[in-house]
């Protein structure tokens, strides 16, 4: 059966497109839901006007997604888990605990299934492609640590040691040349 699509739809078309699909999903489906019409005369002299309306819809939505892949780029995911002693977890991090996690940090709801492709099961960080668009998938840091070893407070604190290493370093020569100085 031919039907115009009214909606991009997933592996068989973009808005204003006649499509050949099976009479049962084009009745049982995708009529009733407002996502195509019968490819009537009429309608296909419809189509025309949707398809401009569409590439329309489709360039802002492309904006849209490209603002929100900046967003996405730059973003560093932090898990604290249990883990065993060779850095396997007991369970793992999901998909939907990075969705939820990113609801949580920039307020976007992403469906899960356009999140990774795999769940995390160790210790590291991971770079997780994030599928917004057809051609659109930003890398997201997912940084797994085990729970009580959170990075960002350590960095900090080995920062600070190290300087006071530096500096300590630095002061012993002076002292050892002052009293070569006063000798």
């Amino acid at each position: 059966m031919k039907v115009i699509l009214l909606q991009d739809l997933y592996k068989k078309g973009v808005a204003g497109e006649v499509v050949d699909v099976a009479p049962g999903f084009a009745r049982n489906y995708l009529i009733p839901r407002g996502i195509a019409v019968k490819a009537t005369p009429g309608a296909l002299r419809q189509a025309e006007n949707l398809r401009k309306r569409a590439a329309i819809r489709r360039a802002e939505r492309e904006h849209e997604f490209g603002k929100l892949a900046e967003q996405i780029e730059g973003l560093k995911l932090y898990f604290g888990v249990k883990a065993g002693d060779r850095g396997k977890l007991y369970g793992s991090v999901t998909s939907a605990d990075i969705a939820e996690k990113l609801k949580e940090q920039l307020g976007l709801e992403i469906d899960r299934r356009r999140i990774g492709d795999r769940p995390l099961r160790e210790l590291g960080e991971f770079a997780v492609p994030v599928r917004l668009d057809a051609g659109l998938a930003p890398q997201l840091k997912v940084i797994v640590f085990r729970e009580g070893h959170d990075p960002r407070e350590a960095a900090p604190a080995e920062t600070a040691v190290a300087q006071a290493d530096e500096g300590a370093g630095a002061s012993e020569p002076s002292a050892s040349a002052e009293s070569e100085a006063g000798e």
